[in-house]
């Protein structure tokens, strides 16, 4: 029995890594995020461009780094640093648009992003 539940398992395996690795790579490819700040004390109307590769997520700008995930349903959270600034995001992704908020350590804001 211990070698058909080893067997059963490797084929679970098989079957559900190749599935979970498409809907992964789903959002792979090109952003642009628009950032906008609830104050305008802390500025307003940046727009950033990320990579998404994998399901992992990494700046495309020597400026800004990125950091961060996009689950398989489009769930995503980021973390964008420059200098000693840093700002972490929530939202969701979809199709090739999305959208969430942001806190930085004085600001908050929304974010929207749209696939190039």
């Amino acid at each position: 029995m211990n070698g058909f539940r080893k067997a059963l398992f490797a084929t679970i395996i098989v079957i559900a890594l190749p599935a979970a690795q498409a809907s992964a790579s789903t959002f792979d490819g090109a952003w642009n995020v628009r950032i906008s700040s609830s104050s305008e004390t802390c500025g307003n109307g940046s727009t950033v461009a990320i990579g998404i590769n994998n399901g992992q997520i990494a700046s495309s700008s020597a400026m800004v780094t990125a950091s961060g995930r996009v689950a398989d349903a489009g769930s995503i959270s980021v973390t964008l640093s420059t200098g000693i600034k840093r700002a972490v995001g929530f939202g969701r992704l979809s199709g090739t648009s999305g959208s969430g908020t942001w806190r930085g350590s004085m600001c908050t804001g929304t974010w929207t992003a749209e696939r190039m």
